[in-house]
């Protein structure tokens, strides 16, 4: 089913014969997505890959020439200061004649590769949304196993020219699970939205609380989407390595879906790659008796992969609904209005192209052109308070190591004098795990006296990074004002853990 939501208590159904076949799930499997790559993780080391499950990648290793000759994990045992500590172990070195990264959406390494070697040359910027998500356990008179459900309209979209993009998905998968969540665009204006407590108002509707009767809530999860689509997909190839899945933005925003196309890029790279290797003699011999890459072996790239995916149906799906998302900004019913034109009749065949222009960091307006939005409080039943639900996402990290969040340093006063004071802090709003809070600046208010000291807590605040709640959703690297925020991993194992996300 899809239905238009008009407020807190209406809507009406979509009848299937309006909707674009790409909303159509008929033949879709419902599946945890959780369980499915840990399955094939097992099959993959059935057929001797190695896989090294809590080890993160976190620097690219590069030869002389500057082209990629793998990646190095990060070292382990630091404190927070960066000292070894008794558990020191020195990150390790992977090098291998190609390197694909699969790092997901806005993975730190991709992103230094893609900085690099220039790749989003000629593209458009990279667009992303937030998915904030849940997964509930609901008696069996409730349970529907295979039932799909989204919704459009309310909360994100209260007015005819509102141009927040999103929407929501309900499915329920066997035996008794629904699994739901809010898909908030990041090119967003209104620097007041908070996409977790909009997620958690949009529970409290009818058509979805009805879903959950009985039940009980039992994982928790956020993760960034890559939204751009066709026209910033950016170069694919570069001497030594390639880029696979959401780390090249594969995703189809339409369909609110990217592992299909996700895996069907990592096919066609590994077939690519294949047939490059094996078509040169020299990448059959050159290798030293330790396993090792010789270093005198050639570097190659994999151009072969750009051509395939250029002309596989997973690039075809994308082009066909590339102008969708960008028809939003002329609000909801206009980018309503195009969408199913472009389903039913146009089909991708617009000889014209609508891009983003500029990243979603830039989209956010000042503050003071807008009001602040008064959400209504978790009943506990439904909706639930952030910090409640947050360990729910089973999110762990050794304390005493260094914050893999980091402020630029040439940033270093944009949290206080830019976010903080024109966009009233909306890091604080936007990050699904309570990260981010702006508290007193205690140091400024020693040796002063107590009205002095007061008017310092009313006013003058510093920015507090709370990296232990991370759910690695890389939002903050995406929506921070002047994208002041450097992400970068923590240590192996750390992070959420989603057995049945």
């Amino acid at each position: 089913k899809f239905f238009m939501l008009t407020d807190d208590k209406s809507g009406f159904e979509i009848p299937g014969m309006l909707l674009p076949k790409a909303l159509h799930n008929e033949g879709n499997f419902v599946i945890s997505l959780g369980k499915l790559v840990r399955y094939m993780g097992e099959v993959a080391e059935e057929m001797g890959v190695e896989v090294y499950p809590g080890f993160a990648a976190s620097e690219v290793l590069y030869d002389s020439d500057g082209a990629v000759r793998g990646v190095a994990t990060r070292d382990v045992g630091l404190d927070r200061h960066g000292n070894p500590k008794s558990t020191f172990e020195r990150g390790i070195e992977l090098r291998a004649r190609h390197t694909i990264f699969a790092e997901g959406c806005r993975g730190s390494c991709s992103e230094e590769i893609i900085e690099k070697f220039d790749l989003r040359s000629g593209k458009d910027v990279q667009t992303y949304g937030l998915g904030v998500k849940e997964v509930w356990e609901v008696p069996e008179e409730v349970a529907r196993p295979g039932f799909v459900q989204h919704t459009l309209g309310w909360p994100l979209q209260s007015t005819a020219l509102d141009k927040t993009f999103g929407g929501s998905f309900l499915y329920h998968m066997g035996p008794n699970y629904v699994l739901l969540g809010m898909v908030v665009g990041l090119d967003y204006e209104n620097p007041y939205i908070n996409p977790y407590r909009e997620f958690q108002r949009w529970k409290m509707h009818p058509e979805v609380a009805k879903h959950l009767e009985g039940g009980t809530c039992v994982s928790y999860g956020a993760r960034t989407l890559n939204e751009g689509g066709y026209h910033s997909i950016p170069k694919l190839t570069f001497p030594g390595g390639l880029l696979v899945g959401c780390s090249a933005g594969f995703l189809n925003s339409v369909k609110i879906k990217g592992t299909h196309t996700a895996i069907k890029s990592g096919m066609v790279a590994a077939e690519s790659l294949h047939e490059s290797l094996s078509a040169n003699e020299q990448f059959a011999i050159a290798n030293t008796e330790d396993c090792e890459i010789d270093p005198a072996e050639p570097v190659f790239e994999a151009t072969s992969y750009a051509t395939a995916m250029e002309s596989s149906w997973a690039v075809a799906e994308l082009k066909e609904v590339r102008n969708c998302h960008a028809s939003f900004h002329f609000g909801f019913l206009p980018g309503l209005a195009y969408s199913g034109l472009s389903a039913h009749l146009l089909r991708g065949r617009e000889p014209w192209t609508w891009k983003a222009g500029r990243p979603d960091a830039e989209k956010t307006q000042e503050s003071a052109d807008f009001s602040p939005i008064d959400y209504p409080p978790p009943d506990g039943v439904l909706s639930f308070d952030l910090l409640t639900n947050l360990q729910r996402s089973g999110v762990y990290h050794e304390d005493d190591q260094p914050s893999h969040l980091r402020v630029k340093e040439e940033s270093a006063h944009v949290p206080v004098e830019e976010s903080l004071r024109k966009y009233a802090g909306p890091e604080q709003r936007f990050c699904p795990a309570g990260v981010y809070e702006y508290v007193p600046d205690e140091e400024e208010q020693e040796d002063r006296g107590d009205d002095e000291a007061h008017a310092l807590i009313e006013g003058k605040k510093k920015l507090v990074i709370n990296a232990q709640n991370c759910v690695h959703c890389k939002c903050c690297s995406i929506k921070m004002p002047q994208e002041y925020i450097k992400w970068t991993v923590p240590e192996g194992g750390g992070g959420p853990q989603y057995p049945i996300m």
